[in-house]
């Protein structure tokens, strides 16, 4: 384990050294600082041609063994474009 690294440290470093090599990532911690709920927002080319489920699944695999620490996590997952996408129309 990490030790007493933050909850949120943890998923963030565990994301971004996973195979899903986001190009953006956010993660909030929406616990009240316990670490057990997350709000994830993870863009990834990996995600391209990929079903909702196949992508949260790859989000759980690449999360591991911390996912045992997290009571819930929201997700949003899209690829690159999506996100092109999402910014054009704020």
């Amino acid at each position: 384990r990490e030790g007493s690294m933050p909850a949120a440290g943890v998923v963030e470093e565990r994301l971004r050294a996973s195979a899903l090599a986001p190009i953006h990532l956010q993660v909030q911690d929406t616990s009240d600082g316990c670490g057990s709920k997350f709000e994830l927002v993870v863009v990834s080319q990996a995600f391209e041609g990929k079903t909702l489920l196949e992508r949260h699944r790859m989000v759980h695999e690449a999360l591991g063994d911390a996912m045992a620490d997290i009571h819930a996590v929201s997700m949003k997952t899209w690829t690159p474009a999506q996100l092109q996408a999402k910014q054009a129309t704020q």
